[in-house]
């Protein structure tokens, strides 16, 4: 039997949540989802190497999380510059949020990944654009043998001096797509991805970030310059693939997993990220079966606020089979 290895790129932050009901919820969040995720579906098939930075006092406590998940392996989770993401989050509602972070994690370089270079699938979780800087994108897609999965939540998304995160026009996207194999993003994103030679003040300030009439556009763009798929998630309406096929753009429409009572949202992109990595394991261009592992695991976070709401292999497939028909 083969044996995966998957890297998971990306902070592993001390969250402080408020949720929209009000509940407060304190935890390290952001790589650990997928990681713990991706740990249940692979059982004993593989191993999982998350890849961050903490701060010194939140080693011990990160490592106690996922020391009983046997095939992770922590070596890559590092302290030495004792630099790590502390984020407060307040939800107004189910999906909306106001961010505010009080510490900073040192980016990932090419030094901290040397040594996973193996691994089939690397799956790049950013959450702020200095994190998973280009220098190492680059040299994971040129030294790597594994598909290169890329979340455009980090260079959307920048900090400011008095620590408000706020959204930011991905600039330089050009320079980053020939070396990103799947390009993940929500719709919101995706305006920041997608933007005009010139605006005029009122375009900018009546920006219409429900809008879905730039994707095809935003995605000829992006296929043509080296990205396989481009995937945007539409919310509780599950996502919109883009590839390339015979020289044409082909849209395809996946829908959620639904869920019935929503407990916390905290955590859905990167669980949703994971179930992609781990959907491509068996077959690197298999993106629907990707997005349907990607759904399963999202639905699974909302469904409570510790790591125990992912589910093993036997449990996500049958999740699978009855909303979608087959794996």
């Amino acid at each position: 039997m083969r044996s995966y290895h998957i890297a998971v790129l990306g902070p592993i932050p001390r969250d402080h949540i408020t949720t929209h009901t009000g509940d407060i919820i304190e935890k390290y969040g952001g790589v650990n989802n997928p990681v713990i995720a991706i740990s249940k579906l692979l059982e004993d098939q593989g191993t999982v190497y998350p890849v961050t930075h903490v701060r010194k006092s939140d080693h011990g406590p990160v490592n106690d999380i996922l020391k009983d998940y046997k095939n992770v392996n922590l070596d890559f989770i590092r302290s030495e510059a004792d630099m790590g993401d502390i984020i407060s989050l307040t939800f107004v509602d189910q999906n909306k949020r106001i961010e505010k972070q009080t510490g900073i994690m040192n980016p990932i370089t090419p030094a901290d990944v040397a040594g996973i270079l193996h691994c089939d699938v690397f799956v790049c979780v950013p959450i702020t654009d200095y994190e998973v800087p280009l220098e190492t994108v680059k040299y994971l897609k040129e030294s790597g043998k594994g598909v290169v999965i890329f979340d455009a939540h980090g260079p959307t998304n920048t900090l400011t001096v008095q620590g408000d995160r706020t959204m930011r026009f991905w600039a330089d996207r050009d320079v980053w797509l020939p070396y990103i194999d799947v390009l993940k993003m929500n719709l919101e994103e995706s305006h920041a991805c997608w933007f005009k030679k010139e605006f005029s003040i009122e375009e900018l300030a009546d920006f219409d970030f429900e809008s879905t009439d730039h994707l095809s556009d935003f995605a000829t763009h992006v296929l043509a310059r080296g990205v396989k798929a481009l995937i945007v998630t539409l919310d509780s309406s599950g996502g919109v693939l883009f590839t390339q096929k015979n020289g044409s753009v082909h849209e395809q429409r996946i829908h959620s997993v639904r869920v019935d009572h929503v407990v916390d949202t905290t955590g859905c992109g990167d669980s949703f990220a994971g179930g992609l990595g781990f959907g491509l394991l068996e077959n690197s261009t298999d993106y629907i079966r990707a997005m349907k592992y990607a759904n399963a695991l999202g639905a699974q976070r909302t469904q409570g606020r510790t790591f125990e709401v992912f589910k093993s292999k036997a449990e996500t497939d049958d999740i699978i089979v009855r909303n979608y028909g087959e794996l």
